[in-house]
């Protein structure tokens, strides 16, 4: 399997009506959700989903057979606290993350009790809209170390060749008060110019580069808290020494976003 870091949208922009902009401001970013299972080599058994929108003092993978949604966003239409994406869970995947985890050194923990948030389900109902697929959700780990999320990617490369689709689930930008600003557009360009060279570097440049992405042009005006870009470090950890290549790229509500794949 190849690894893949996507763009999640705004809350559940690809199920309502949007009226914070263009009617079709997020179905660029849909229609090409729906083309990420047909680009890969043989249907996942698995998906492990990196979300920005969980951390945890360790790395926290979800470990309930059926997980619930956790609808984690506010002020939208009544309608989207009731979209249902009923994948299984996939405890022993859990297990195995864990297991590669701590044999890397790094301490993690389960939780069995927590739903798939919506960096999770929002983006999978679009790609996966089937639901048929066991899925376990990855925390962050709190502190947002770059290094530390590519080192578990690192560890959980093998996952690649058992089958799994290892997923970091955020957004290239994400500054709330820069979306629709006009001055956003340049600022997020360079940044996403710079995201593009590192993602394609040599992989053993790529881990330096990304490590050191408060250095990028722009790097605190696109990401003033750096949570939607730590599951890139995970996906380009997990691609080891796979070439890194960006896939996909949009403007919405003014800026620039991109997703990008690994092997």
């Amino acid at each position: 399997m190849p690894t893949i870091y996507l763009p999640h949208g705004g809350g559940p922009c690809f199920f309502m009506e949007w009226t914070m902009g263009p009617r079709d401001t997020w179905d660029r970013m849909a229609g090409w959700l729906r083309t990420v299972g047909a680009s890969l080599p043989a249907p996942p058994k698995a998906l492990l989903v990196i979300s920005a929108h969980w951390e945890a003092a360790v790395p926290t993978v979800t470990s309930h057979s059926a997980p619930p949604l956790f609808y984690d966003y506010y002020g939208f239409p009544p309608e989207t606290y009731k979209l249902t994406w009923p994948a299984p869970g996939a405890p022993a995947v859990a297990d195995r993350v864990r297991s590669l985890l701590g044999a890397a050194g790094i301490d993690s923990a389960s939780d069995g009790a927590r739903g798939f948030d919506h960096g999770v389900f929002i983006p999978l109902k679009v790609a996966y809209p089937e639901a048929h697929i066991p899925t376990v959700a990855l925390s962050l780990r709190t502190g947002l170390d770059p290094a530390a999320h590519l080192a578990i990617g690192h560890a959980l490369a093998p996952l690649r060749d058992e089958g799994v689709l290892i997923v970091g689930s955020g957004m290239s930008y994400h500054n709330m008060r820069g979306f629709g600003d006009p001055r956003s557009k340049p600022k997020s360009a360079q940044f996403d110019a710079w995201l593009k060279e590192a993602v394609e570097a040599d992989p053993h440049v790529r881990d330096a580069s990304l490590s050191a992405w408060t250095l990028a042009p722009g790097a605190r005006d696109v990401h003033p808290r750096e949570e939607h870009l730590m599951p890139l470090m995970v996906a380009a950890g997990a691609a080891r020494d796979d070439r890194g290549a960006v896939v996909f790229r949009d403007e919405v509500m003014g800026v620039v976003v991109s997703a990008a794949r690994f092997g």
